[in-house]
């Protein structure tokens, strides 16, 4: 009778944790949506930048909330190039979120796709170590569009985060100054089963990507798999 009843009570917590997974698996599998769509566009990320990127960050349908005050808030997924110098293939992504407040009345809630990039090791480390605010602990830009980066301005060149938004089928680079970026260990937690950080994640390979995040870093690898930036 016991035995029967530790065997339920398996199934049933294996079965939480598969749902639980589920959820996250879906953001991963959104993510890698939006980035083909994206950089599938003509007027899309330069890929000069693309190749310069140490990471890639995804937020899927980032939405505003209605009467609140403007706020907007986003989850999605980091994943960078594996590699002391981040000159090796695409790493298990971490699942992140994004808020952005501000104190204009929002009517009406809209979903809009973002993708940053993410240009040196300094952002990098500091995306990955803690809860950040760009513009302040990292800078940040609206990233110039088209096949090249030649137009791009030098405050663009000099970010340390470049940052793009999709929304009904507009796409532009857009400044999110302001906005803070953290590590969603709640939702890695459910991912991989385990408690880790979003730099032992990506960073220290503690973590093996999931079904739907081997096909978000095999998209990478293969649109961008070699680093062109010197880091």
């Amino acid at each position: 009778m016991r035995h029967t009843a530790r065997l339920v009570a398996l199934l049933c917590f294996t079965a939480a944790v598969a749902s639980a997974q589920k959820e996250q698996e879906q953001r991963l599998e959104n993510a890698t949506t939006v980035l083909q769509e994206i950089l599938g566009a003509p007027d899309n990320i330069p890929q000069d930048l693309l190749d310069k990127a140490e990471c890639v960050l995804v937020i899927p349908s980032m939405k505003k909330a209605a009467l609140v005050f403007g706020a907007s808030y986003g989850r999605g997924a980091i994943t960078c190039r594996s590699g002391e110098k981040f000159d090796g293939a695409w790493g298990a992504p971490a699942m992140y979120r994004l808020y952005q407040g501000s104190f204009g009345l929002q009517i009406g809630g809209q979903a809009t796709d973002f993708v940053l990039l993410i240009m040196n090791p300094r952002g990098a480390g500091s995306i990955l170590s803690s809860k950040v605010e760009l513009g302040a602990q990292a800078s940040v830009a609206g990233g110039p569009k088209g096949r090249t980066a030649q137009g791009a301005t030098n405050e663009q060149m000099q970010a340390e985060v470049l940052a793009y938004s999709r929304s009904r089928g507009a796409f532009a680079g857009v400044s999110i100054s302001g906005a803070n970026l953290q590590a969603d260990e709640d939702d890695n937690k459910k991912l991989y089963g385990q408690k880790l950080t979003a730099t032992q994640i990506v960073r220290e390979g503690k973590a093996s990507a999931t079904a739907a995040g081997q096909a978000l870093t095999a998209f990478l690898n293969t649109r961008t798999p070699k680093n062109l930036s010197g880091s």
